[in-house]
């Protein structure tokens, strides 16, 4: 049966998830593939058989958007987080000191004079970055070594810059208040990455990714179902979809990304190649969202908390 377009319908007390409702019916372009994918966030956060995983790239906690992060964290509408050590650096940063304002076009070379960083359009003073993640990350590497703990996991380190160095403002505290598990394959790509490095240097200290991989083996392989949320591309979209392959693919995926497929790059990926390799289940439901995530993520979260207090609420 033909369902027919609508438009939109505007008031004054319009809710951010009235507005998303409207584009089921109002379609268009990409509204229409975010329509379809707050559905299918909604069934998978209610599905209480479903392990979900929630997957991004550091860039995004630079921004704003780390506040629509870190509420599907703090809310519990995710159980596993995967991402890269920029996600770490920026989260520990940003409890301590400001990032800015900046603009695509500004003198790079003017920048680096000041010791101001230009992320995209985000603007990152040295002061606020290598500074204060050697000033805090320190000082609990020792902590951690002097009480005999000299093996970790991204996953137990998480768990104590979360617990040690984070405050409210921070996925990584949220995640380690809520015993939510954050896996970071490539934790030496960065700034904390680096100290744990130079620690090493002279103390007996080291990082094992084994430890995380047979954590996600358990994880795995006890779930009855599973789902994600993939925002970006890179390793942490694809170590989610490895580990995922192990139980027949994910039951539940939402993809968000401005990569293309034409190059064969695993983040321009489309949902249906990962079913090709069994990372996403044939019978999935499975949305493929393309466009900015600091502007997509926070209309979703917004939405999708809305919807799911008011299916609680019934209940």
């Amino acid at each position: 049966m033909r369902e027919a377009i609508e438009d939109y319908a505007f008031s004054e007390k319009m809710s951010v998830d009235e507005l998303v409702s409207q584009m089921e019916k109002a379609w268009g372009f990409t509204a229409g593939k975010l329509a379809v994918g707050l559905r299918i966030m909604e069934r998978m956060v209610e599905d209480k058989k479903c392990v979900k995983f929630l997957s991004f790239t550091g860039n995004l906690v630079a921004t704003g958007t780390r506040g629509a992060l870190k509420e599907l964290v703090k809310r519990k509408l995710v159980d596993v987080v995967v991402t890269t050590c920029g996600t770490v650096d920026h989260d520990v940063a940003r409890c301590w000191k400001n990032y800015y304002r900046g603009s695509f076009l500004m003198s790079d070379a003017r920048l680096h004079g000041k010791e101001i960083n230009r992320l995209g359009n985000v603007l990152v003073p040295n002061e606020s970055y290598g500074m204060i993640i050697e000033e805090k990350m320190r000082p609990l590497l020792q902590s951690l070594w002097q009480k005999g703990i000299k093996e970790f996991s991204s996953g137990q380190l998480c768990r104590e810059i979360g617990k040690s160095i984070c405050n409210e403002s921070s996925i990584l505290y949220w995640a380690a208040e809520n015993k939510i598990p954050v896996y970071v394959p490539g934790i030496t790509d960065g700034a904390v990455g680096y100290q744990t490095w130079l620690f090493s240097q002279d103390h007996d200290f080291r990082l094992n990714p084994l430890k995380d991989s047979g954590d996600l083996n358990e994880i795995v392989f006890e779930a009855k179902k599973s789902g994600a949320l993939l925002v970006g591309g890179g390793i942490s979209k694809h170590h989610t979809l490895w580990w995922n392959q192990f139980k027949g693919g994910l039951d539940y995926a939402v993809y968000i990304s401005t990569a293309d497929e034409w190059d064969g790059s695993l983040s321009g990926a489309r949902p249906r190649e990962a079913v090709s390799w069994g990372k996403i289940s044939e019978k999935a439901k499975k949305a493929m969202i393309e466009g900015d995530a600091s502007l997509i993520l926070p209309l979703m979260v917004s939405a999708l908390i809305t919807r799911i207090g008011k299916t609680r609420r019934r209940r």
